[in-house]
């Protein structure tokens, strides 16, 4: 587990962009695994100002989202299909047809099954760009949900709901449910980056960075497991861990 420190959130998503960045140059075909929330806002603002710039392409990649409400259509503008489009599909030459979220109208088990039979269809994940829950989830992966779960319908914790009651305006409409990535297809990719800015993210990183083995209590403590994980956080995010700046 490799650990960048960064003065701040900026810092952290240009450096997260430039990561993604060369992945998709040096393979154009990559398939990127994508999250969603306030934390990668940065990240698609720098590789949508790198696309217009640079001309960065995306007309061969294939793109995965770690999750989806349940029970909320694509078109409503809380739903991540409306998130991805407005901070990303939009912006880059990223072909309809080529991007996929899991389906929060079809929350059996038959289209958990089919998302990750999907993803293996596509060669699977080479990078994975994840952010971290307070409570220390991944992807909606709470605390006690098994760490060999493919793609699965999960209750949303009230922590998890009140720090996503600021886009829907109160507790009351945030779903109850949503459909994710299991920690098993998620550490199936091939390379990993966790972004981290905030001080509210503190304790989660700092339990995250002294982990050892794998908890189901502390989800993200699945990540020691994986080889070709990458930590991009700034200082606040870092504050209660002991990580000179790279």
């Amino acid at each position: 587990m490799k650990i960048v420190s960064v003065t701040d959130n900026q810092e952290m998503s240009k450096k997260a962009a430039e990561i993604i960045r060369e992945l998709v140059l040096r393979k154009p075909d990559a398939v990127l695994g994508l999250a969603t929330g306030g934390t990668p806002e940065g990240t698609y603002q720098q590789l949508v100002k790198d696309h217009q710039e640079n001309g960065t392409s995306y007309r061969s990649i294939r793109t995965v989202n770690l999750d989806e409400y349940a029970g909320i259509d694509p078109k409503d503008p809380n739903s991540y299909y409306a998130y991805m489009k407005q901070h990303f599909f939009d912006h880059v030459d990223l072909p309809d047809g080529q991007y996929f979220l899991p389906n929060g109208l079809d929350t059996s088990k038959e289209a958990c099954m089919r998302y990750d039979a999907l993803i293996d269809s596509l060669g699977g994940v080479d990078l994975q760009l994840l952010g971290i829950g307070r409570n220390g989830h991944i992807g909606f992966n709470e605390p006690g949900s098994s760490l060999t779960l493919g793609t699965h319908v999960v209750k949303l914790t009230e922590s998890t709901r009140h720090a996503n009651a600021r886009y829907f305006g109160s507790i009351e409409d945030v779903p109850t449910e949503a459909v994710t990535m299991g920690i098993g297809t998620i550490l199936k990719s091939r390379k990993i980056l966790l972004i981290a800015s905030g001080e509210e993210k503190a304790d989660a990183l700092g339990k995250l960075v002294l982990a050892n083995r794998a908890d189901s209590r502390f989800p993200a403590s699945a990540l020691t497991q994986h080889k070709n994980v990458i930590i991009i956080a700034d200082e606040a995010a870092l504050s209660q861990t002991k990580v000179s700046k790279d």
